[in-house]
């Protein structure tokens, strides 16, 4: 195994695939590189000099603008490299060519036709778990919620796949948009099909009352869908897990069948993200996220903020104008978001991102991006909605994990796929597949990590890695596995915040 990796012939830099001390050599390209510095694992050396201001290419675009003159074999970090991205910017469409096309180059012929097997609801949508969920209108009755989960588990174990309740602090007295951002992001919770029956549960008092919160459901079926207004009713316990028992009689009715893979739907998330994201799990996801899409199936792209500094390759995969439109939308009005609150729009990557070797967020976004393949850009979608369109979908969030989570679930995802390279033991509210970005990680965090992507840098091709994450999660979508966060009751939500509380 070679022990550093250039990721295009354009780059300024090499990516350190093991430690290197001061005085250590390398040989890149058939020339011995001094090395100038200690480089931890992960982390960037330089293999030609770059004078103060230049740009410096990673991924064959720029990661950012050298602080001072730097000399081939130094350590490229945080203390000599700085973000080159200026502030709200305007666009050009320029399409790509064969975009789509590039994203189909491991899919096997007969992919198409190939099925899981998963729950036909009665309204047509699938979903690959049949679970019980109960979501609470506002956070004062958290508590409720959480016993007459742990008590509908002990009753009606092995008759449904389990009943949870995911915990929240907001819909007491929040006011305007921030309100019906809690509603949308907790109605399409309601409306996801994992969810073969759903209890939601409201005090009587809060601004989230029972009445508009269906507004915000739709149309729902009542055999699905029940309330309680727990002010209304003697022991709300009691009573609660009455309307559980009537769910629970209703999910029997739904047996695993064969269903077509092209209605599965992945999140796409990275959190703790090191040196080795863009190399290893990031692309690996994409390839994945590509062949599902060539399929007929749908990816949804998060974490708006790290798309900044690598917006124009989404944008220039746009389906058509609207879209591309749309995109420059979503990343201006989150570039937004920061100035009004007066922070700075690139503070970021975060303090593990940095120890991992990631020094800008331009660096951060070349790699978060990757996420998505290849696949054209179908559509975007704001917070708290729905997909409607197959393909690669664009998602109103923040980069932050546990909100990023949940909104992908919230919006339909039916497997959220989360490269870290630091780890973590968080799960959503759907299964939340870990993939490592090291082998070091998936050995040392084996009850939190689900697959390794770190075999591509030792004994397996990007091809092998694609089919057998493939099979995975063929597998995980059948019930037939879990994921680390399921077997360990990791299931929770995060609702964005931008607003007033009374």
């Amino acid at each position: 195994m070679n022990n550093w990796v250039r990721l295009s012939e354009r780059d300024h830099v090499i990516i350190a695939l093991q430690p290197f001390a001061k005085g250590d050599t390398v040989n890149v390209d058939g020339v011995e590189l001094s090395i100038l510095d200690d480089v931890p694992k992960g982390h960037k050396i330089l293999t030609r000099p770059v004078a103060a201001g230049e740009d410096v290419l990673k991924f064959g675009y720029s990661i950012g603008k050298a602080k001072e003159p730097i000399e081939a074999g130094r350590w490229v970090h945080t203390h000599n490299l700085g973000t080159g991205l200026g502030a709200i910017l305007e666009y050009t469409y320029e399409p790509a060519a064969d975009s789509a096309a590039a994203g189909v180059r491991f899919v096997p012929e007969d992919l198409t036709r190939q099925t899981f097997q998963g729950y036909v609801r009665e309204n047509g949508e699938v979903g690959i778990r049949n679970e019980i969920w109960i979501i609470n209108t506002v956070g004062c009755i958290n508590k409720t919620c959480d016993i007459l989960a742990q008590r509908g588990q002990a009753a009606y174990a092995g008759q449904v796949d389990g009943v949870f309740h995911f915990s929240h602090p907001f819909g007491c007295s929040q006011l305007g948009d921030d309100l019906k951002y809690t509603q949308r992001l907790l109605a399409s919770l309601v409306n996801h099909p994992n969810a073969a029956g759903v209890l939601v549960v409201g005090l009587g008092c809060e601004n989230n009352q029972i009445d508009s919160f269906k507004q915000a459901i739709g149309e729902y079926d009542e055999n699905r869908v029940k309330f309680m207004r727990s002010q209304d009713v003697e022991d709300e316990l009691e009573t609660g897990l009455e309307l559980i028992d009537e769910l629970v009689q209703y999910a029997q009715r739904f047996r695993r069948e064969a269903v077509p893979v092209s209605r599965l739907k992945l999140g796409l998330k990275c959190g703790g993200s090191d040196g080795l994201s863009g190399i290893t799990a990031n692309p690996l996801v994409g390839t994945v996220s590509d062949r599902l899409i060539a399929a007929g199936g749908t990816a949804i792209l998060t974490e708006v903020p790290e798309m900044f500094g690598a917006e124009t390759i989404l944008m220039n995969r746009a389906a058509d104008e609207q879209v591309f439109g749309d995109i420059v939308n979503l990343i201006n009005d989150f570039k937004q978001y920061f100035i009004r609150h007066n922070q700075e729009i690139y503070e970021n990557p975060s303090p593990g991102n940095k120890d991992g070797g990631i020094s800008t967020l331009e660096e951060k976004s070349l790699g978060c991006t990757q996420k998505g393949g290849h696949a054209t850009v179908t559509d975007v979608l704001p917070y708290g909605h729905r997909v409607s369109r197959t393909g690669l979908n664009l998602l109103e969030a923040p980069g932050n994990d546990l909100v990023s989570v949940t909104a992908l679930s919230a919006a339909g995802a039916h497997i959220v796929l989360f490269t870290t390279g630091r780890g973590t033991p968080f799960g959503g509210p759907v299964p939340t597949v870990k993939l490592s970005t090291n082998s070091e990680l998936a050995a040392r965090k084996a009850n939190w990590i689900d697959y390794n992507a770190g075999a591509l840098l030792e004994d397996k091709s990007m091809p092998e890695l694609t089919d057998e994450l493939w099979a995975y999660l063929i597998r995980l979508a059948s019930g037939e596995v879990q994921t680390k966060n399921e077997r360990n009751g990791f299931r929770e939500i995060a609702i964005f915040k931008d607003g007033v509380i009374l």
